[in-house]
């Protein structure tokens, strides 16, 4: 089982915010990942300043993409960034078509999609997927359970590598003890700490203490 990596999603409205909590921690975490609200509001420019920042970085392009696959990987990958994401419900030629123009797609795991999709996905060559808490969800209530545990741990037998997200901090890592997580994916986890880099370092000494050899 090999040591899971820690993403660090920069979910912010504006460049500069995003900039300054990027180079807190840009160091310590292994992928930095520029969020969907902040490649809306501000564009490709972001993948441009990250890749500059961290030229060494895993740089990830969450668009979420449904549809233009080809064009919108082109796009990110011209910019800086080695994955992108395509939403669930995309289409099969969609993902192949991204997946032709950047080094990987992930696909982002949302609402009613199935095992048996998966499948499809895995067929059609794509073995990255994330796994969500989504925000909304969070804020209404929602936490990780065994029915999340269950579903991360079929992905991984079928031969995803799968990241997971959503409302993690150092002290929900354990619950995924024994299972082989990919990447962790935190953005607040982290960054609204009073010390984001220290934090960071904590999310990376618990990852070590628990899959660690």
């Amino acid at each position: 089982m090999s040591l899971p990596k820690l993403q660090i999603a920069c979910d912010h409205s504006e460049l500069s915010s995003a900039l300054a909590d990027v180079k807190h921690v840009g160091d310590v975490v292994d992928i930095i990942e520029a969020g969907t609200i902040l490649l809306l509001q501000e564009g490709k420019k972001v993948l441009r300043y990250f890749r500059a920042l961290y030229p060494d970085k895993r740089i990830v392009a969450d668009t979420k993409c449904a549809d233009a696959g080809g064009t919108v990987a082109k796009n990110c990958a011209d910019a800086g960034a080695d994955y992108m994401t395509v939403i669930c419900a995309a289409t099969i030629p969609t993902m192949k078509a991204a997946a032709k123009e950047i080094k990987e797609i992930q696909v982002e795991l949302y609402g009613d999609w199935t095992f048996d999709q998966a499948q499809q996905w895995l067929d059609a060559g794509i073995s990255q997927v994330i796994y969500h808490q989504s925000r909304d969800a969070l804020l209404a209530g929602e936490t990780w359970g065994t029915k999340d545990l269950e579903k991360v741990k079929k992905l991984v037998e079928m031969g995803f590598r799968v990241s997971v997200t959503g409302g993690l901090s150092v002290d929900t890592l354990k619950l995924f003890a024994g299972i082989d997580v990919d990447t962790f994916i935190t953005g607040r986890g982290i960054t609204a700490e009073n010390d984001p880099k220290q934090a960071a370092k904590a999310f990376q000494a618990e990852i070590r203490r628990i899959w660690g050899n």
